[in-house]
């Protein structure tokens, strides 16, 4: 017994100096030996820092280099727009709305659709493509807008395109989407996907030109996201600046074709003329009876500053264009 004690007893005492050995070296080390990475609030990796920069981050807004109504700005005094459903005047650059009326009301756009169908067209086609015209081009509708093609002709993008956004025609546009899209459905399947994403949430499209039809709308807000996010394309900038154009095509036969077309945009026509200081730079028009006459343009001021404009609704075709001179004239204002 007296063997296990002093067994016993020799443990404790070398447990006991094993203990005051890290007491000591601990003191010592809290008073004198420096750390090789001792802890710096300000260093890149510190807790602090990380937390303080992750805290200091803005996110990035969806709209934050977009004009954004949220209700109506208007000038009675100087526009009266109680002939037209809805209009908007946005100044891009500094993000800034002059005018706003009715800007989420859901409204035919007519041939402003055209707008949607080239930006798709730009984004998941390829302007060199040779397309080839079906039996989906015989529209019948009485006052369509027409260029003439028939099933077997064949056109490249880039003519379909100039054709599309300047003669405004219906059968080019179907053309375009059967050819682009693999079917003029999966077309406008892309055309409802991308207004999403650009937040075009008020719109549906139900084809790809804008002939009245159940449940194909939008607003003058979205068509002006829409036009927008086109402008980012230099051929879509290039094609509605031009007054007219001329290209050739084949026909089924293989024979060459010449088609000759005019802008229907009456600015660029010099049927009308914009403000002093103002230059119009281009746009789309769109007439149905549903959609009565609409007109959305891309704008200039004497500074170069550019502008988007939306008329829709409005009663007649020159109205139209007098109440865009007279949104336009509050670019001065």
């Amino acid at each position: 017994m007296s063997g296990v004690k002093c067994t016993n007893k020799h443990r404790i005492k070398i447990i006991c100096f094993l203990l005051a050995t890290v007491m000591s070296l601990s003191c010592a080390g809290c008073g004198q030996k420096a750390y090789d990475m001792p802890y710096n609030p300000d260093a890149a990796v510190s807790g602090f820092n990380v937390i303080s920069r992750q805290n200091s981050k803005a996110a990035h807004t969806f709209a934050e280099d977009l004009c954004v109504v949220t209700e109506n700005v208007t000038n009675d005094e100087t526009v009266d727009m109680t002939q037209a459903e809805a209009a908007v005047l946005f100044d891009l650059n500094n993000c800034q709305v002059l005018y706003a009326k009715n800007a989420h009301e859901k409204l035919h756009p007519a041939s402003l659709t055209k707008v949607m169908t080239a930006l798709v067209a730009l984004k998941y086609g390829s302007i060199d493509q040779v397309m080839t015209a079906t039996n989906t081009v015989n529209i019948t509708e009485s006052g369509a807008t027409l260029c003439g093609i028939k099933p077997g002709d064949t056109m490249t993008l880039n003519q379909a395109l100039y054709v599309l956004l300047l003669q405004s025609a219906n059968d080019v546009a179907m053309m375009i989407a059967e050819n682009v899209g693999g079917s003029v459905d999966h077309f406008i399947e892309l055309m409802n996907q991308e207004a999403l994403e650009l937040g075009a949430t008020n719109t549906h499209f139900m084809n790809p030109h804008g002939l009245t039809q159940e449940d194909h709308y939008t607003t003058a807000y979205d068509l002006y996201l829409i036009f927008n996010e086109a402008l980012k394309y230099e051929k879509f900038n290039e094609i509605i600046q031009m007054s007219s154009y001329e290209a050739t095509y084949s026909n089924s036969a293989g024979a060459v074709k010449t088609i000759s077309i005019q802008t229907s945009n009456l600015f660029l026509r010099g049927n009308y003329k914009a403000p002093d200081n103002i230059t119009v730079i281009g746009g789309k028009t769109g007439t149905t009876n549903a959609a009565r006459s609409c007109l959305m343009l891309l704008s200039r001021d004497a500074s170069g500053s550019p502008y988007i404009s939306v008329i829709l609704k409005a009663e007649t075709r020159d109205l139209v264009y007098e109440k865009m001179i007279d949104l336009l004239d509050e670019i001065q204002n």
